[in-house]
């Protein structure tokens, strides 16, 4: 359940407090469980993000403050990478975009890794998936 939590907030970006005082959003600290929960999940999701990129790339992501878009320039620059193997004419399959990415997964993920890796679907499993 927590992982679901950690999707959300990485798919639908942050909730930002903000309430409205004499027509301007001022930002308050969370009072409700739910408010105080969404906080934790933001956090953890922004951990699990960083944490899942090599320590060298973890200053070019760390401006990032919202998960949605960290995520996103993430895939970006994964995106580009590709790109830029296919301009060099090399084909890659979504097989071996798989198996790469999992491998370059730090230590932390060898677990999580281990297990994507021996899915049976791995060959046509998507990066979102």
């Amino acid at each position: 359940m927590t992982d679901y939590s950690l999707w959300e907030v990485i798919l639908n970006g942050n909730k930002v407090l903000k309430r409205i005082v004499r027509e301007t959003e001022q930002k308050y600290k969370p009072t409700t469980v739910e408010e105080k929960q969404n906080i934790r999940n933001e956090m953890k999701a922004r951990g699990t993000l960083l944490m899942a990129l090599p320590n060298k790339d973890q200053l070019k992501f760390h401006s990032y403050k919202d998960e949605k878009l960290l995520m996103e320039a993430i895939e970006k620059r994964l995106q580009k990478l590709i790109s830029q193997l296919e301009i060099q004419g090399e084909v890659i399959t979504q097989e071996d975009i798989n198996l790469k990415l999992l491998r370059s997964l730090p230590s932390e993920w060898k677990i999580h890794a281990l297990i994507w890796r021996n899915k049976e679907e791995i060959e046509t499993i998507s990066l979102d998936e």
